[in-house]
């Protein structure tokens, strides 16, 4: 894997600046975001290599996390001859540029904007948007005949978001939530959680959490109640670590739970040791160099791709939304419950 990284790195250093080129623009400066931001990179090196020759030289731009820093690094690359540009990260970046008169060459943004709104022509958005997650699982459950659902969220911005996107999803389908918990480590408020649920008002439970206090709630939800969450819960492939997660169904990428999946073969992994999150950050870096890919055809059309990331397709607000894999954790193992979506 160094090997291969190395070579696509040195192949990257060569570019001219002043040439056609792909900037892939990270904050690999930032103290702390330079983790996931070197992911990405070395995910969209590793797809460079495997697809050698598809396309325009990648040329690599390291900034810091201030927006405006970015959007100087953005213009810049594009007077160097950038003809299509990946990134930013971060959401507050993406706001920035989407709000800038900057984006003048097909760009995919690795995130969201904070708020809504609408994006310039050429600004496309593909990222591990959680909220997404959110909606899935709200889709799913809803399949699986769910009704009434009961939602523990926390007072952490990211709990907030999954539980509005979720709520949203969920009674835009006509479904009921009966009641939002607000996630304590007290025990006499989670026992009244345990007695709210034997009263049968929920057939479902829905954890805007992540894994710790998924964890720390879940031996109060019995052994009877279906309890979904997001990929937030999936964060080792340790057993015993997983063990107390028992029965939460929940989605995440191809590249973590289907390692037989075509895309996934195709592609060198990083070090065993590498935890989920930056391997997510990776595969997004690779599938973010496919998308590029055909961004940079003359009048690109996006086809489904069946990314590592996910099963991936276009809205018509010209952002990509990645359908995950349902899974579930059995005796602490991840079982896969079938693919995104039937090819």
């Amino acid at each position: 894997m160094a090997n291969r990284v190395a070579f696509a790195q040195d192949k990257a250093g060569a570019a001219a600046k002043s040439g056609p080129h792909i900037a892939l623009l990270l904050p690999l400066k930032s103290a702390a975001l330079s983790r996931p931001a070197d992911a990405v990179r070395r995910g969209v090196l590793e797809a460079q290599h495997v697809h050698a020759g598809a396309g325009l030289p990648v040329v690599i731009l390291a900034t810091g996390d201030d927006p405006f820093d970015i959007a100087q690094a953005y213009e810049r690359a594009v007077q160097d001859g950038a003809r299509l540009v990946i990134g930013p990260l971060t959401r507050s970046a993406v706001s920035a540029l989407a709000g800038s008169n900057l984006v003048s060459v097909p760009t995919l943004a690795l995130n969201g904007p904070e708020v809504e709104v609408s994006l310039p022509p050429e600004l496309h958005v593909f990222g591990l948007q959680l909220e997404n997650e959110a909606k899935q699982i709200a889709q799913i459950a809803s399949e699986k005949g769910r009704r009434r659902a009961l939602v523990v969220t926390s007072d952490s911005t990211l709990s907030k978001r999954l539980t509005q996107a979720f709520v949203d999803e969920w009674t835009r389908r006509g479904n009921e939530v009966v009641h939002q918990f607000q996630y304590t480590t007290d025990p006499s408020s989670l026992n009244k959680l345990r007695d709210m649920l034997a009263i049968g008002s929920a057939d479902m439970v829905f954890l805007a959490l992540d894994a710790q206090r998924a964890k720390l709630i879940r031996s109060y939800l019995g052994v009877s109640m279906p309890i979904y969450a997001t990929s937030l819960v999936h964060t080792s492939t340790e057993t015993l670590s997983n063990y107390e997660l028992n029965g939460v169904l929940f989605v995440d990428m191809p590249w973590l739970l289907s390692p037989d999946h075509p895309a996934v073969m195709s592609y060198a992994r990083p070090d065993s040791t590498q935890s989920n999150e930056y391997q997510r950050f990776y595969a997004l870096g690779v599938d973010a160099y496919r998308i590029a890919q055909d961004m940079l055809r003359p009048g690109a059309e996006f086809p489904p791709l069946d990314g590592v990331t996910g099963y991936i397709t276009m809205d018509r607000d010209r952002r990509f939304v990645r359908e995950l894999i349902p899974a579930q954790f059995v005796q602490g193992e991840t079982k896969t419950l079938g693919d995104a979506r039937q090819r």
